[in-house]
């Protein structure tokens, strides 16, 4: 654990101006550890673009944004290849995916193929471009938002671009007095823009290192796979958790003792993070969504009656 003072660090000057949601600021903080993906559902406003371009300012990574339009590209994220007249050759110009940060800004304003751009990205931190690999920097991390309330010109992300993300989370509002003294901080000129780097993408990198060594016992490994299966069996999905999701619980619960100041998992890491690791990737059967369920409700269920092991 040599770097754990690191991550604190990291958490405390994160949560210095982006008050009131230090639950949020610790999920993003354990997916970024765990070397995954964050989906923000939210409505506007409530700081998901203030959020991404802090994490990437703290840990001194570079930082790209892409708003997602009905015309954006393939290219515009991956990168495209250029001919070069004075050479006489074709020069690969890079995406906006070349960045460690990257935030894709309302992801389902664009179109099915410029989703599916991100896919090979998230999934294996390469991008291939007129037959060319090119690896994506590290740390690499997508952190996607996109707004629950508004339907008129918007593409819903399928299962499979889901599946990519390890974590859908919400912000949600502030309470009365967190938002008074967020609007005391902007008075004062305390913002996102004046804080420096408490450590470097190098740093972060050994912190991930350090995750995957958390100890995961094979009881563990069996509670959560237990949870997975029950996801599979229940009547009211369609389509349940995928290996993928199993890895993804896995990691995360790493990840979530980690931040703990813990060498090992336990039970409750894997509740802690469960819903925001797997609900995204549940689909309710169309006589479920006629009597109004509710996926994250069931999935809380599934996760009451799974035995818990005594490690």
């Amino acid at each position: 654990m040599r770097y754990f003072d690191t991550v604190r660090r990291v958490q405390e000057a994160v949560n210095s101006v982006f008050v009131g949601k230090e639950e949020v600021v610790e999920q993003v903080l354990t997916a970024l550890l765990a070397g995954g993906h964050v989906l923000i559902e939210d409505v506007p406003g409530v700081g998901k673009t203030t959020l991404a371009a802090l994490i990437a300012r703290i840990i001194e990574c570079r930082f790209g944004r892409v708003q997602f339009t009905p015309d954006t590209l393939p290219g515009d994220i991956e990168g495209v290849s250029v001919y070069n007249m004075k050479l006489g050759e074709f020069e690969f110009r890079e995406g906006a995916v070349m960045n460690q940060v990257l935030l894709a800004d309302e992801i389902n304003r664009t179109s099915p193929k410029t989703q599916a751009s991100l896919l090979e990205a998230m999934a294996e931190g390469q991008v291939t471009v007129d037959g060319t690999v090119y690896k994506l920097p590290e740390p690499f991390m997508v952190i996607a938002t996109q707004n629950p309330i508004e339907f008129l010109g918007t593409y819903p992300l399928p299962e499979a671009q889901m599946d990519r993300f390890m974590m859908r989370l919400s912000i949600g509002y502030p309470d009365k007095e967190e938002e008074i003294r967020m609007a005391a901080l902007s008075l004062a000129g305390k913002t996102a823009e004046m804080l420096k780097p408490v450590c470097s993408a190098g740093e972060i990198l050994a912190v991930k290192e350090e995750v995957k060594q958390v100890v995961v016992k094979q009881k563990l490994l069996e509670y959560i796979t237990d949870m997975i299966r029950l996801t599979r069996e229940e009547e009211r999905f369609v389509l349940g958790a995928s290996p993928r999701a199993t890895l993804a619980l896995m990691r995360a619960a790493q990840a979530c003792a980690y931040l703990e100041n813990r060498d090992f998992c336990k039970p409750d890491d894997v509740k802690k993070v469960a819903v925001a690791v797997l609900s995204h990737r549940l689909v309710l059967t169309p006589a479920a969504k006629l009597q109004q369920a509710d996926a994250g409700a069931v999935l809380r269920s599934i996760i009451v009656k799974t035995p818990v092991p005594i490690l």
